[in-house]
């Protein structure tokens, strides 16, 4: 590294050049999304601010367990698991600004009052906003598998970044994995099972828990006879 950089300038280097686990893609906002935009975020959603996030006081309840749900989509799952579960508080990190408006626009439709949004990378959040032993659970569903072998360092479930989930997580705590490319899963299985802070719930993979629902796309998938796989983990 060269010693001639200012540290702040260094860290800011190897950020921008961390290989990241999305690309950015622009796509095109509805009307409802751009409205619920509007509206909603003001109320729902937290910019990103390198300062640890006080969860407690950004849901007003503390008895409530914490979720982290990370890459949401459109939004769908996270809305429908939040209605399903209004004790606990759900915190959707999401990069895409349509897949953002669509939650909104979900949380609005819905009356949800537990679910709050940074759209931002999730490990400048995780690294920066979420205090550590602060969570009670991650949801990671359907993360891009970057199938194509020279892609895979850019596949979010690497060692490292399940480590920093770890610091995050409570005792008990738990980490659900879902993935419906086979390769990956097996992928994710062999780094889940190898972190020393976290026991696999099944022997392998877990059966689907009844609070995630079947996406319109998984259901598709699921009569042409594509598998899905679910993996839970518990922190130590």
């Amino acid at each position: 590294m060269n010693q001639d950089i200012p540290h702040s300038e260094q860290e800011q280097d190897l950020t921008q050049r961390r290989i990241r686990s999305y690309v950015l893609r622009q796509g095109r906002l509805t009307k409802g999304q751009e409205k619920a935009l509007a509206d909603l975020w003001p109320t729902f959603g937290i910019d990103y601010t390198p300062v640890t996030l006080d969860l407690i006081n950004t849901f007003d309840r503390q008895e409530s367990l914490k979720i982290l749900e990370i890459g949401f989509g459109m939004g769908e799952t996270t809305a429908i698991i939040a209605q399903s579960m209004p004790e606990r508080d759900f915190l959707g990190v999401e990069v895409h600004t349509p897949g953002v408006g669509g939650l909104l626009k979900l949380i609005g439709e819905k009356s949800l009052s537990n679910v709050r949004i940074i759209q931002h990378d999730v490990v400048d959040v995780l690294n920066n906003m979420i205090a550590h032993a602060s969570l009670d659970g991650v949801h990671i569903f359907f993360p891009d598998p970057w199938h194509k072998k020279r892609h895979h360092k850019r596949r979010l479930i690497q060692a490292e970044f399940v480590k920093l989930l770890c610091s995050k997580l409570k005792t008990v705590g738990y980490l659900h994995v879902a993935t419906d490319w086979q390769e990956y899963a097996e992928w994710v299985l062999d780094i889940l099972k190898v972190e020393p802070l976290l026991t696999n719930s099944a022997k392998d993979y877990a059966i689907k828990p009844a609070y995630r629902p079947l996406t319109k796309f998984e259901n598709r998938g699921i009569k042409l006879g594509h598998g899905v796989w679910d993996l839970i983990f518990i922190r130590n």
